[in-house]
């Protein structure tokens, strides 16, 4: 009986010294905050190109030898600069990086300010109403993305916001402009992907429209706004949430039949802007609809994943950095962390064991030697100090 009393405390000892090793191994917010300053930097130092204020590589090392397969017909060549879309997740990180503290504020606004001259050197003006293009306009003409135009909105109002700068605000209206002009009655409503093409409506862009005019709203509170957020996001909750809860890519126009693929990025969206509606509106039916969605896609993308180490599938990173900011949205209201548990769990592993020579992680957040050989694609590198900042923020509060 002694025995099995004493067999029993050792093991009860274990598991607490056991939880007690994991709670002493989970980074700190004061960790977090190095990492995300850490990869900005090297963000910087690595990706910047010199000749161009305000511009960046899309990859690095810059080979000159990728294929780029996110554009309308893919295979598109790497360039000289970065495509509009790489870009904006420095944009969205350096808007992290100002929001942790005074300090900071000061120290990052350098960095804004550069980017702010860079991502106007998208803006063409020469087709109405005035948009950001996927390619800078001193260099070509390119085509215009509806959802290229919502990152631009989104990271405009995270500016405005955090300097209060009323023509960041401007912006941001003028962008609504041109996304909204891409809003048809076909399959009931939504804005179309590309500029000119009106074959597929997507949840990349509606999910990025629905945020703009949100975010709009709550900077200037002007009722129409609201209104146009809520008719996006009623549209993508009817039209493309999916059997299984999760939010689909697409609905193709001529057919009425959905995608039924399914990213993080595009349900990541949608939580976020139910728990904006819910705070506008004080409505109770979006937060419950933000909680559904946020435990369905938990459900679905940690199912998905086929690895251990990575409790939660990384599709891309930067579309989970997306998942990451709606989960955190509901957590500011419900303040339930098992969401955000399991992504904090992957990128953590990712940072202790899929580092290249020169610090940058897989695109899959796993250590393959063919991954951590190949050169690293802008968007993954910035969206990985965007997370460890918002991860410090919200160890900061805890």
């Amino acid at each position: 009986m002694h025995y099995k009393k004493f067999v029993l405390v050792t093991l009860l000892s274990g598991v607490i010294t056991l939880l007690n090793n994991v709670q002493a191994q989970t980074p700190d917010s004061k960790t977090y905050l190095q990492r995300a300053e850490t990869m900005y930097k090297l963000v910087w130092q690595h990706y910047r190109v010199p000749a161009y204020v305000g511009l960046f590589k899309e990859n690095y090392p810059d080979n000159k030898k990728d294929s780029l397969s996110y554009m309308q017909g893919g295979g598109v060549a790497e360039k000289q600069v970065s495509f509009l879309w790489p870009f904006s997740g420095v944009f969205s990180a350096t808007n992290v990086l100002i929001h942790v503290s005074d300090s900071f504020r000061h120290k990052y606004r350098v960095y804004l300010d550069t980017l702010v001259r860079g991502v106007e050197l998208y803006g063409d003006a020469k087709r109405q109403p005035f948009g950001y293009q996927a390619y800078p306009v001193r260099f070509e003409k390119a085509d215009r993305y509806y959802d290229d135009n919502g990152l631009v909105g989104i990271d405009y109002m995270e500016s405005y916001f955090n300097t209060r700068n009323p023509e960041y605000l401007k912006r941001a209206k003028q962008v609504f402009r041109f996304i909204e002009s891409g809003w048809n009655n076909d399959a009931g409503g939504g804005v179309v992907w590309l500029e000119g093409h009106k074959d597929q409506k997507p949840a990349c862009t509606n999910g990025m429209a629905t945020l703009t005019a949100l975010k709009i709203y709550q900077g200037c509170k002007e009722k129409w706004y609201l209104d146009a957020g809520k008719r996006y996001y009623e549209w993508m909750y009817k039209t493309l949430r999916d059997s299984n809860g999760v939010i689909a890519n697409d609905i193709k126009t001529n057919s009425n039949q959905i995608n039924h693929v399914y990213w993080t990025y595009n349900t990541g969206s949608l939580i976020e802007a139910a728990v904006l509606l819910y705070q506008f509106t004080g409505d109770q039916m979006y937060l419950a609809q933000g909680k559904q969605l946020a435990a369905d896609s938990f459900q679905h993308f940690t199912a998905a994943s086929r690895n251990p180490n990575l409790p939660i599938a990384i599709d891309l990173p930067w579309f989970v950095t997306v998942l990451f900011r709606g989960y955190a949205a509901l957590y500011g209201v419900d303040g339930n962390y098992t969401y955000l548990s399991a992504i904090e769990k992957a990128l953590n592993y990712a940072w202790g064991h899929s580092r290249d020579q020169y610090g940058f992680i897989t695109h899959t957040w796993l250590p393959d030697a063919q991954g951590i050989k190949k050169p690293k694609w802008l968007l993954d590198e910035a969206c990985i100090a965007e997370l460890y900042a918002r991860l410090s923020l919200l160890k900061s509060k805890k």
